[in-house]
Formats: structure tokens, sequence, C-alpha cells
């Protein structure tokens, strides 16, 4: 369990932040600029004096100011990965690594073999620093934090200075960290794309305050983060078990609620977990059982809410086993499909609209 309560106050800016969630896993730490994310996660790290507070990562406390515990951040065992890579450029890439190794204050439970191997990081041994991309010097960045034997990583925004493809390229290997090694990530974003990526939670932060959290699915749902990530991105995140291929279409079959989605996925195995934006704009709702139709997708379920949405539309949400999901239609689509809450429906969805993320 991560608990972080913290109190700081900045010029006129008040920190003033407090949640509690499981580990291991990876906590986004999600909202605007200027919200308080980096302030936050520099309290965590023991960066940041705070004003008040208390942060306690599986039983062990690492700040308690009532009771006057304040763990330097070298003895806090918290790996950080800040925007900027901070290599030293003086150093090879090999032995940046073998810097942080060195520094650790804990046994070793990965070394650097398995860092290099997680990261395939080989062909970059040799290399100096000034001579890689930036995303080859993000991922250098994040096998030294965890070569420091970290407790937790700290990723502040790890991938904002880098472009769409550079972003694309790390991101995999972010993904392998959190499926291969069972260490409590925060990871702070205002890029909704990596948050569904990476995130098994979300603390929402505004203005200096924590105010909303919860796991991904539930979150993807609330209305003050479907305020900042746009209309265009509305919408819900489920997750399903990978049933096995389609023979006719060499589709993936993924069971999700009541229903199943065919998607473009490759290989995955029966059993395989994956998550699967479903975007509100890309459903189509049918109050009859689709026939003769190109749309692979079809999820039965029961309309629970009717919602007034923008530019004369609704959002419906759908419970289809369990998990609800959302679909945009105009008002006079409602009116004259008599959608209501209660009435049952089917939700379609092109596979070819669907991005599935192995979680």
């Amino acid at each position: 369990m991560l608990e972080v309560a913290a109190k700081k106050q900045r010029g006129a800016f008040l920190l003033d932040a407090k949640f509690e969630l499981p580990t291991p896993g990876v906590v986004a730490l999600f909202g605007r600029s200027g919200c308080g994310k980096t302030t936050l996660v520099n309290v965590i790290a023991g960066l940041l004096a705070a004003d008040s507070g208390r942060v306690v990562l599986d039983d062990r406390v690492l700040l308690d100011t009532n009771r006057g515990i304040n763990v330097p951040p070298e003895e806090r065992r918290i790996g950080y990965v800040f925007q900027d890579a901070r290599l030293f450029p003086h150093l090879r890439v090999e032995a940046n690594l073998h810097y942080a190794l060195k520094r650790a204050a804990v046994a070793p439970f990965i070394g650097v073999d398995r860092v290099v191997e997680l990261l395939d990081l080989e062909p970059l041994m040799s290399r100096r620093t000034h001579e890689l991309s930036g995303g080859e010097r993000q991922r250098i960045a994040i096998g030294r934090a965890l070569l420091s034997q970290p407790s937790m990583l700290l990723l502040d925004e790890p991938l904002a200075s880098l472009d769409a493809s550079r972003r694309e390229e790390v991101l995999p290997y972010l993904e392998t960290l959190r499926d291969q090694l069972a260490i409590p990530m925060v990871y702070v974003s205002h890029n909704f794309d990596e948050v569904l990526r990476l995130a098994t939670h979300l603390v929402l932060m505004e203005e200096g305050k924590t105010v909303a959290r919860g796991n991904l699915s539930e979150m993807s749902l609330h209305p003050r983060v479907r305020a900042i990530i746009g209309t265009d991105a509305v919408g819900a995140i489920v997750d399903g078990t990978v049933l096995g291929t389609d023979s006719s279409s060499g589709l993936t079959r993924v069971q999700v609620g009541q229903g199943e989605l065919k998607v473009q996925f490759g290989t995955a195995l029966p059993g395989t977990r994956l998550r699967v934006q479903l975007l509100a704009r890309d459903l189509i709702v049918a109050t009859e059982p689709p026939r003769h139709i190109s749309v692979r997708n079809s999820l039965p379920g029961v309309i629970t809410s009717v919602a007034n949405d923008v530019d004369d539309s609704d959002l419906i949400a759908i419970d289809i086993g369990g998990i609800l999901i959302m679909a945009r239609v105009t008002k006079a689509a409602t009116r004259e499909l008599g959608l209501a809450a209660g009435k049952p429906v089917w939700a379609l969805v092109k596979s070819a609209s669907l991005r599935p993320h192995v979680i």
C-alpha cells in the first residue's frame, strides 16, 4: 500500500494532496499542467520538504511530520526518472549504469544483465550519451533508476520531451517493467494515451488537490477526467481476457463483460489480459440484434443512463455485464430509438477502431 498525504505552500500555490492505493502497480498522477503533480512527487521522493504530511510505502514510514520522521532522499530507496535523462556526459552508457549499482544502499535484487535485457540496452553499452537519441537516453535513465535497487519508481513525465515516434519507442519497455517487475511506480503525465497504456490506477489532480482516485476503468468515466481529455477521447477503458483466435477473420477474440470483442492484435495466448479503449464516438447503438452488417463487434447490454453531451448529442451509458461503456449519439437518435435507462441495446464497434494493449 502507498499512503500519501502532503501539504506544501509555494508562493500563492498550495499543495494539499492525499491518496492511498494498492501496490504493486502503476499509479498515474494525472491532471492539467500546473496542478501540482511534480511538486507532489518531489515530496514523495524527499527532494522537497513538506510543511506537513505522511508518506508510507508498504509499512515503511518515509515521512511523518507529526512524529518528526523525514527519511533523507538517498535513504528512501526511490528511483526517480526525470523529464530529461540527466546522464553523466563524460561516462559511456555502461559506466552510467554501473555507477547507479555501486551507489545502491541495499543488496542488489536486479543486476546489470537483467536491466540490459529488459530495456534492450546491449547495442548501446559502449556509446557515449551524446550519441544517443532522446528515447535511448530515457531508456538508460530508467535502467539507472532500476539499478539503484529502488522499492518504488517515480517517473515525472519521462516522455514529455520526446516526439511521438520516440514515445512509441519507449512505451513498450515501460510496459515490460510493469509486467515483469513487482516494483510500484508513480507515473506523472498529462498525456492520457500514456496513462491508458501503463496505469493500473489513476489519481486526478486539480489546483494542488487530489480530487478523485480509483482504478483506470472507473476513472476513465469520471466527468472531470473527460473534461481534461476532450470530447474526442471520451469513452470507457475495459479489461478483457483473450479467448483465442477467430478462424474466419484471424482476429483475436476477447471476453469483456457478457460479450465478446474481435480485435486486431496478432498472436495472443488464451488467458492473456488485454485492455481496450472504447471511444464513445466510435460506438453505434442498435435496439435490435444486428444482422447483415460489416461491423464485427456487437456487445449486448442495458442502458443505465442518458446524459446531455456537446453539439446536440447525448452520452448513452450501457452496462454490458458489470462493465460500463459510453456511446455518443445525436439527440434525434435518442428520441427516434426511444433510448432510455433500462432499455436493452447492442453496442456496435468496428475492429479497426480498437487499440488493445496487454495489461
